[in-house]
């Protein structure tokens, strides 16, 4: 079953994301993860089987990882789930998750290992990434220096944009900010190291942060195909785009057509909805060597 909406008789919706259904449930969050497609901001009319519960369980995977992390997490089973969600099971099992209600920080916080994407655009420019001077004469795909904490805004709609150290700054003030950006450097660099011993190269990818009173908390989703970019490592090689376990296949398809990426976004052809669903599966069976729960 695809799920493309999510709405549960009787439960509060908070909101509806990209991708994520947020219901109120008092102290906390219900967040289910529904298998629709965000790709240059914009959501498509058709979704990637099974993607939801990917993202749901990989974020459960990885927060696991980081212990010394405080995170949203409570449960992903439904027996903990209150007893009014239970005749939504259908829906929510594999795919959502209890989470504790914290206040989000208006930042994406976006780290970046390797040359990529957008960061390579701008490099090719100004031979920066995110306002950082750069080396001359680095390729596509390239191991960076050091990781780049390049953060942004948080667009519900719309385009995120892209914003310099000094406007998170001004955002969350500098002690906040530094330490969401050494939270990010973090677990970014653990998550790297874990990734590396299963094949996978995590190029880059973007995290949340809320507060829990004045506690930092990671939040939303962690280290999945939809918020990072994952190459296997035995393919990559400076100087091109290595085949990819995330929604840079998407892309890299959507780049081929006569399309001004605004909305309204075009219907994927089946045959890319299914690699694209084959590519979050695989990911996730090589990251936890288990085979996905639906």
């Amino acid at each position: 079953m695809t799920l493309l909406a999510c709405d549960l008789p009787g439960i509060t919706k908070l909101c509806s994301g990209k991708v994520r259904e947020v219901f109120d449930l008092g102290d906390e969050i219900l967040l289910v993860a529904t298998d629709r497609l965000s790709a240059f901001d914009c959501v498509f009319p058709n979704g990637i089987p099974g993607k939801g519960a990917v993202l749901t369980q990989l974020s459960q995977w990885w927060f696991a990882q980081f212990p010394q992390v405080p995170n949203h997490f409570i449960s992903d089973a439904m027996e903990d789930f209150p007893k009014e969600l239970k005749p939504f099971a259908d829906q929510l099992a594999g795919r959502s998750m209890l989470v504790k209600k914290t206040r989000p920080l208006p930042v994406e916080c976006v780290v970046r290992g390797y040359l990529a994407g957008s960061g390579w655009k701008e490099y090719q420019t100004c031979r920066t990434v995110g306002g950082h001077p750069l080396p001359p004469g680095l390729q596509n795909a390239d191991l960076l220096p050091a990781p780049l904490f390049t953060p942004s805004t948080k667009a519900a709609k719309g385009h995120d944009e892209n914003i310099d150290w000094g406007q998170c700054v001004e955002l969350l003030g500098k002690s906040l900010a530094e330490k969401v950006r050494a939270a990010s450097l973090a677990i970014y660099t653990s998550g790297l190291a874990i990734a590396a011993e299963k094949g996978i190269i995590i190029a880059d990818t973007k995290f949340e942060f809320g507060l829990l009173g004045d506690e930092l908390i990671l939040i939303d989703e962690c280290l999945t195909p939809d918020s990072s970019r994952f190459w296997p490592a035995a393919s990559w090689a400076p100087g091109a785009n290595p085949p990819s376990y995330d929604k840079q296949f998407v892309r890299d398809y959507l780049e081929t057509l006569a399309w001004d990426k605004t909305p309204p976004a075009p219907i994927l052809p089946e045959e890319v909805v299914l690699k694209t669903a084959e590519k979050y599966r695989e990911a996730y069976r090589l990251l936890t060597g288990s085979k996905l729960a639906l």
